[in-house]
């Protein structure tokens, strides 16, 4: 499989080191020092592109890869609110676009236990639902997209919750969503249920940035042949 990647910081290496070394190749990386290398002709060299940057570049970056018509995987977060204008761009072009917050199997995992137990916990009202995420000081988004994935799936199943908030929450129909960012925090995210007799937690805890990396690469090769838009749930079938 040949791979561009786009975003060369800490997760952008750790994927070029696991697919290298398992016998793909990466024919073109893009980092703030090279930006003007990410063009159609480049892309066009590789089988599928890797997209983990910023923010404020993620769609141009999508865009321009949807638009060679190079099938692209993004994990970049809290660019979503052109994520639908990215589908169509897919479409249009006859390729392929693949997002998650999360790469790990794991957190994907959790993900599919926190919208069941909130489904659960809506029976019991007595209980209030709060979540916490920990990352590391160069994580740029607060709360990160997979705090943020884990906060949809609980307002999706549970009645009592009708939004989320970063800050302290001013009604009880407010999530309330905490973050703290030090060093060294790959990422932990807790779901938390309570009240004054007992609790309930949901926890998931990486160790390494090596188990999103993979799930990066797996979602890269998947993405080989495919058109319009995926994520993780079609990847891992749950």
């Amino acid at each position: 499989m040949k791979i561009a990647i786009i975003g060369y910081g800490k997760m952008g290496q750790k994927i070029a080191q696991l697919a290298k070394s398992q016998g793909h190749e990466v024919v073109l990386t893009i980092n703030i020092d090279n930006t003007s290398d990410l063009t159609v002709e480049n892309l066009q060299k590789a089988d599928v592109a890797i997209e983990f940057s910023t923010p404020s570049t993620a769609f141009d970056n999508i865009k321009t890869c949807l638009k060679s018509g190079t099938p692209v995987v993004s994990g970049t977060t809290a660019w979503l609110d052109k994520l639908d204008e990215a589908k169509n761009i897919a479409n249009q072009n006859n390729t392929g676009l693949f997002y998650a917050s999360n790469f790990s199997i794991g957190v994907n995992i959790t993900f599919a236990i926190n919208k069941y137990l909130a489904k659960v916990m809506n029976r019991f009202p007595q209980y209030d639902v709060t979540l916490h995420e920990v990352h590391h000081t160069q994580k740029l988004d607060s709360p990160s997209g997979t705090a943020i994935t884990l906060a949809e799936g609980i307002l999706e199943n549970m009645e009592r919750k009708d939004s989320w908030t970063h800050d302290e929450a001013k009604s009880a129909k407010e999530l309330t969503v905490t973050a703290q960012r030090f060093n060294p925090s790959p990422g932990t995210h807790t779901i938390l249920y309570h009240n004054l007799i007992d609790q309930i937690e949901l926890k998931h805890t990486a160790h390494s940035r090596d188990g999103f990396a993979q799930g990066a690469i797996d979602a890269a090769a998947y993405m080989i042949g495919k058109k319009g838009f995926h994520n993780m749930e079609n990847l891992l079938a749950l």
